[in-house]
């Protein structure tokens, strides 16, 4: 039976709950991903598309899930499944919500490897283990060799990952197992003040730079902020750089993969959400697009200069930040200081969104079987430190790529379409609307009431078709896989469909047991 109503848990404040969905918002991609895919479409003119997606997607899912959720947790449900039952009387709802239960739990299994990567270049950084490194070159082999795609001389084994990994997994599900106020919501109030707290020192510090070498004057602070904010304004015609915005704006505010749900489903009733979700997205902007922009890129121009770190960029987001930005804290007075606050930061980011991706898996075992705590801390604990060896041992033949765009990309537009659908169609969108201003401490303008029930769901069905075509097709017909990485690929195929069929066959057996 599910537990009823006095037993599940509630915030301690409502500080501590902004704290903690901005945390879920705020990870790894507001200061890695957002600066390199701003460097790579367009400069400035990327951030066109990125605020028309933040006002017609971001604002209207945040909302509509912190309204989804907090209407399921009227009914004592904490997961998609139960909330997707309860606002659609049809027995494929429950069915549509495990999707975001798989959601969840395949992002938390390969980001909390991606995560401890962080906490071990802060243990580098402030014992300056990758000093003395000279080139960009050396520094990615010294990272591709410590997560154990290469061996070098730096690494001669994964050991050194592999603690970094356990101490990472037992520190979130202890974070977990202490439950929402006590583990989550304290984390937040200790997590979030020090991550903007480190991200200010270390920006402010960048801006200070000027020009580090007077010999290259080109190579400037001011000239690496020309290069992430000067707008090409022709780059808009490309249809590439507007699916860029979109998929950045799911990336930095966690929509669709129902941690939102889970987190709103501790609200009171009449607890405020319209200016709660509008101040948790004004939060993550605020580090994504002020402090996110304002440390790597220019940085590594100030010292590089723009076409090399146009090189660098292309390389993706991890050589940014953990090839790029220690060759930086090399070159600076107390830079193992500045590199520890900088991986810090990123292991605060990255751990605020882990937990949040657990949630919803234990709040499922908790309202729908009826667990204790410990009971489905432990559940997921067992099943997730299981896969993630996949994920540590497979990492250089595609493993983690294969599970992140499935999951991590392509079924987030998925899943958004899904709930969006069913909360302002399906529900109604009269009442989906009354659930989203009921209790607010403001009214949310009108016109989003029509964003929310037209633009929103026909953005994302153009999304999600324009992925699948360009994207989703060629990647599951393997078109430019390398060839020794298919049979992993392949296997992390198969896990998937593992964990998806587990997860309907739970959700199956929890509705078999209300039925008794």
């Amino acid at each position: 039976m599910s537990n009823n109503s006095t037993e599940r848990e509630q915030w301690g404040s409502r500080i501590g709950l902004i704290l903690a969905v901005a945390g879920n918002a705020v990870g790894l991609g507001n200061f890695l991903r957002f600066p390199v895919q701003a460097a790579q479409n367009g400069g400035g003119a990327f951030m066109i598309p990125y605020f028309i997606f933040f006002l017609v997607l971001g604002i209207p899912l945040m909302w509509i899930e912190w309204g989804i959720g907090r209407h399921g947790g009227k009914f004592n449900h904490g997961s998609a499944p139960g909330m997707f039952d309860v606002i659609w009387k049809n027995n494929l709802a429950k069915y549509f919500g495990a999707l975001g239960l798989f959601i969840s739990l395949i992002i938390m299994i390969y980001y909390t490897y991606i995560e401890s990567w962080t906490l071990g270049y802060s243990f580098f950084s402030i014992t300056k283990k990758y000093f003395g490194l000279g080139d960009f070159t050396a520094m990615k082999t010294f990272l591709y060799s410590y997560q154990g795609r290469e061996v070098s001389d730096y690494f001669s084994s994964i050991n050194w990952a592999y603690i970094f990994m356990v101490i990472t997994f037992v520190l979130n599900f202890w974070i977990l197992y202490r439950g929402i106020s006590k583990g989550i919501e304290k984390l937040a109030k200790i997590a979030m003040p020090l991550l903007f707290l480190f991200a200010i020192i270390i920006a402010i510090r960048v801006a200070t730079l000027g020009t580090p070498d007077p010999t290259h004057p080109e190579n400037s602070v001011s000239a690496g902020f020309g290069f992430i904010w000067n707008p090409d304004f022709a780059a808009l015609s490309d249809p590439k750089i507007w699916l860029a915005a979109a998929g950045q704006i799911f990336f930095t505010l966690s929509v669709g993969m129902g941690t939102i749900h889970a987190y709103a489903s501790y609200l009171k009733p009449k607890d405020d959400i319209a200016l709660s979700g509008l101040t948790t997205a004004a939060t993550n902007e605020f580090a994504e697009v002020v402090l996110g922009g304002s440390i790597a890129i220019p940085i590594a121009v100030a010292f590089f200069g723009v076409s090399v770190t146009t090189q660098m960029a292309l390389g993706g987001a991890f050589d940014l930040g953990f090839a790029s930005m220690p060759l930086v804290f090399e070159r600076i007075p107390y830079g193992e200081i500045f590199g520890f606050l900088w991986f810090l930061l990123l292991f605060f980011a990255g751990i605020t969104s882990s937990v949040a991706m657990g949630q919803p898996v234990v709040a499922f075992l908790e309202d729908e079987f009826g667990m204790s705590r410990k009971k489905a801390v432990g559940s997921l604990a067992i099943l997730v430190f299981a896969s993630v060896q996949l994920v540590v041992f497979f990492l250089k033949y595609g493993f983690l790529d294969e599970m992140d765009y499935w999951a991590g990309t392509f079924g987030l537009v998925v899943f958004a379409l899904i709930e969006t659908i069913l909360f302002m169609w399906v529900f109604g969108s009269e009442k989906a609307w009354h659930e989203m201003n009921e209790g607010g401490d403001i009214k949310i303008p009108k016109v989003f009431y029509f964003i929310m029930k037209y633009v929103t769901p026909l953005v994302l069905l153009i999304v999600m078709l324009w992925w699948l075509i360009n994207d989703a097709i060629p990647i599951l017909l393997l078109k430019n896989a390398v060839k020794d990485n298919i049979p992993y690929i392949w296997g992390a195929r198969i896990f998937m469909v593992f964990i998806y069929i587990l997860i309907i066959l739970l959700v199956k057996q929890a509705w078999k047991r209300k039925e008794v």
